[in-house]
């Protein structure tokens, strides 16, 4: 028996796209981690109709949405309400990323899913030239952390014990042979 692995893609998310998000960030597992749903709806909005530099995708796995994936750059980043909120951005470079992400469906939780997305982001925004990836999972996000961690991130030692609610890891690039 053969075990097939899905095709992944990332698709530049259209104000079409919304409402389906919106379900998403209503599903118990997002509403752990993020914030209120028609408030994280209304920044994605901002993104998806150009008044924010984050560049919010879909997760395609075999041509069906599958998830929620993010870039964030974060020089544009260090202004209210958001540095309030995460001072140590002022401590990273400033052509540093950051990137976020959900699943959709719970079922994919904790079966190497996340990882093997953010293994693929990663590939990706390194080709297009970032050399300082990060991100800031909840530190009791354990599930997440492990996926993380799994995926070549580290917790940025520097910031440790700064950063609040955040674990801010940095992605370590593999070494060159």
């Amino acid at each position: 028996m053969s075990v097939s692995t899905p095709t992944l893609a990332f698709r530049r998310m259209t104000v079409a796209d919304l409402p389906l998000l919106h379900g998403w960030m209503q599903r118990p597992h997002w509403r752990e981690w993020w914030g209120d749903p028609d408030e994280e709806l209304a920044h994605v909005r901002d993104m998806v109709e150009g008044r924010d530099s984050t560049e919010p995708y879909l997760i395609d796995m075999d041509g069906t949405p599958e998830g929620y994936i993010q870039m964030w750059h974060i020089a544009d980043n260090r202004v209210e309400p958001w540095l309030t909120q995460a001072p140590w951005l002022l401590d990273l470079p400033d052509d540093a990323v950051g990137i976020d992400l959900s699943l959709a469906d719970p079922s994919r939780l904790s079966r190497g899913t996340g990882t093997a997305v953010l293994t693929r982001f990663v590939a990706d925004l390194r080709k297009r030239g970032f050399g300082c990836i990060i991100i800031d999972p909840d530190p009791a996000n354990l599930r997440a952390v492990r996926a993380y961690t799994k995926a070549g991130f580290r917790p940025v030692p520097a910031l440790e014990g700064r950063t609040g609610d955040s674990l801010v890891m940095r992605h370590m690039e593999e070494p060159t042979q």
